[in-house]
């Protein structure tokens, strides 16, 4: 699930990422801000749900995918948009 939260005197939009995958013992959002190669760690609550706030540019879109115990690639299905990569697979968007 993605949460977005708009200030009118900012320049950026505070954004709440949520997924509750199975079996997870790590989650990670990876691709933020063209960032392929640092990891976002999601932290996991008491009913099992991984989540993180991050703050990003408005009027700005952002390429990621969540990654679940280092191994597993999985997209947002509430996300914006959805875009072809390079590996032939989907990145979900989200649109700021």
């Amino acid at each position: 699930m993605i949460q977005k939260t708009y200030f009118k005197t900012k320049d950026y939009c505070k954004v709440k990422f949520s997924l509750t995958p199975e079996n997870a013992e790590t989650v990670a959002i990876v691709g933020l801000n063209d960032d392929w190669k640092n990891l976002v760690e999601m932290k996991r609550k008491k009913d099992g749900t991984f989540a993180c706030e991050i703050s990003l540019p408005k009027d700005s879109k952002h390429e990621f995918k969540y990654l679940v115990n280092e191994e597993l690639w999985l997209n947002e299905p509430e996300a914006d948009l959805e875009s072809r990569n390079s590996f032939g697979t989907v990145n979900s968007v989200i649109v700021l």
